[in-house]
């Protein structure tokens, strides 16, 4: 990237923002200007939702495979340019490029998917009481819909809400995280390039303030799918319920990876310290909690500790680099705030620093575990979002599970265990949307639903089949047809 100046792309143009403001877009392992972007406010939101309604109906009128067949070259051309955008997204997120492609990676599928889903979007036919009558249901697209998706998967998120939303039938009015807007670039140019109408796609860079309220009460908006911090999400969803829009939204985590007294310890130490630190513990499903059984404690932590030791932390773009710099300042001073409660509250076991030397020009802060950790300490509540793991001892299987539960916030969990037993009361009693056994906390594959219970969601799942709720609406038809008989001569 040549510090290049990244527009809004608005029915199918590429256009600067009426305030000629642009905002700079830096590389948090570095510091390294990568260019700026435009800076959009309300006259740009008018101006996209009017692009895409006005493509809406041959969008919609278009057969859901042949729309299907615009989503599979678009994969296929993710799957050509995953090198180019794995650089980006780890030049502009912070990630190792090994994260990096396996996102890419994550995008292509749910592409994929979707296109596939275009040949089973199934109604029913139901009997009906009456004679000679018929009634069946069918999916409709709901028209207009925004997408608000955040920094830290800036490939995969939106192109898992675009490929739902797009499969459906509707138009699409993407908002980007502000620190990612060379990634919804590519994005769109992949889209672009695999054939979708112009209208179709639009992509608006600004502030959530700004650009992502203004979508929401905007009234050609049908529906909002948001992924991003509870704050943001609950006042969103707010607004939108007080205009009776569909909103979705997937926020928040503090996932718990349980480990019993019979769990194999080498693998359950080597999936906390990948499910905590991989991707800087940047992700939704990250491992902030580990739950173990005190007869096994002081071994899974040594083991622990060493395996975060042997993690190598710079940029990503550096072969064997595990864990990058977090996006930019303010999440730095985020986690740099939570680790020094954590010394308060618990004792310090590796890491708690934020990094220097040839490090110091970009956010980094080395991998930090903590023992002595109580269920109710601030660090063991509230979502980090950085490479920060608490260690928090129990007696038993039940306090163990009692201990996961104890939580605003429900997407991911695991358990490590031989027993088949455990395994079941653990999918039974543990209260969160996604369950592992024997694997990490993170992770998961295009085809099956995401999403969490509490206060991590609300308004259905993503990904899957389960996809298509959200992004349509029901209809069902009656026909009558006992006025159709009609008496015909042949000669």
């Amino acid at each position: 990237m040549s510090h290049e100046l990244i527009h809004n792309y608005i029915g199918g143009q590429w256009q600067a923002a009426s305030s000629g403001r642009t905002t700079p877009n830096h590389n948090p392992a570095t510091g390294e200007l990568l260019g700026e972007v435009t800076a959009s406010g309300p006259d740009e939101v008018a101006a996209a939702v009017a692009a895409a309604r006005a493509a809406l109906p041959a969008w919609k009128a278009l057969p859901a495979p042949k729309r299907g067949e615009v989503l599979w070259r678009a994969a296929d051309l993710l799957r050509r340019r995953k090198d180019e955008l794995s650089r980006a997204l780890t030049m502009e997120e912070g990630k190792s490029l090994t994260d990096a492609g396996g996102e890419v990676h994550r995008a292509a599928n749910c592409l994929e998917f979707a296109a596939g889903e275009g040949r089973r979007m199934h109604g029913q036919v139901i009997p009906s009481e009456l004679s000679n009558n018929m009634i069946y249901t069918r999916r409709i697209p709901l028209g207009v819909v925004a997408l608000v998706t955040p920094w830290n998967f800036p490939v995969a998120i939106p192109v898992w809400k675009a490929a739902a939303a797009l499969i459906c039938g509707n138009s699409v009015v993407l908002k980007p995280a502000s620190a990612t807007p060379w990634t919804a670039k590519l994005i769109t140019d992949i889209f672009i390039e695999a054939g979708m109408p112009a209208g179709v796609w639009n992509v608006l860079f600004g502030s959530g303030g700004k650009v992502g309220d203004a979508l929401v009460q905007h009234p050609h908006v049908e529906a909002v799918s948001f992924t991003g911090s509870n704050d943001i999400g609950q006042r969103l969803y707010s607004m939108g319920a007080a205009q009776k829009k569909k909103v979705q939204c997937e926020m928040g985590g503090k996932n718990a990876i349980i480990v019993l007294d019979d769990a194999d310890l080498d693998l359950a130490a080597a999936a906390t310290v990948q499910g905590a630190f991989y991707s800087t513990g940047q992700r939704c499903t990250a491992t902030s909690r580990a739950v173990v059984m005190r007869s096994v404690a002081a071994r899974f932590r040594e083991q622990v500790v060493e395996r975060t030791r042997q993690l190598k932390v710079g940029n990503g773009l550096t072969p064997g680099v595990n864990v990058g710099p977090v996006v930019d300042e303010k999440q730095l001073a985020t986690v740099l705030r939570y680790i020094e409660i954590g010394k308060q509250e618990a004792k310090l076991l590796e890491g708690g620093q934020r990094l220097g030397g040839e490090l110091a020009s970009g956010f980094f802060v080395a991998p930090t575990v903590f023992g002595g950790v109580h269920q109710n300490h601030t660090i063991a509540l509230e979502e980090i979002f950085g490479p920060v793991l608490s260690i928090i001892e129990v007696e038993d299987e039940a306090e163990a599970f009692a201990v996961a539960n104890n939580s605003r916030y429900g997407l991911s969990s695991s358990v490590y265990t031989r027993d088949i037993g455990r395994v079941f009361r653990y999918i039974d009693q543990v209260e969160t949307g996604i369950l592992h056994v024997n694997s990490a906390t993170v992770g998961g594959e295009a085809q099956v639903p995401f999403g969490g219970l509490k206060d991590t969601g609300v308004g259905g799942r993503e990904q899957g089949t389960t996809m298509l709720e959200f992004f349509t609406e029901w209809q069902s038809v009656y026909i009558d047809y006992t006025g159709s008989r009609r008496t015909a001569s042949f000669y």
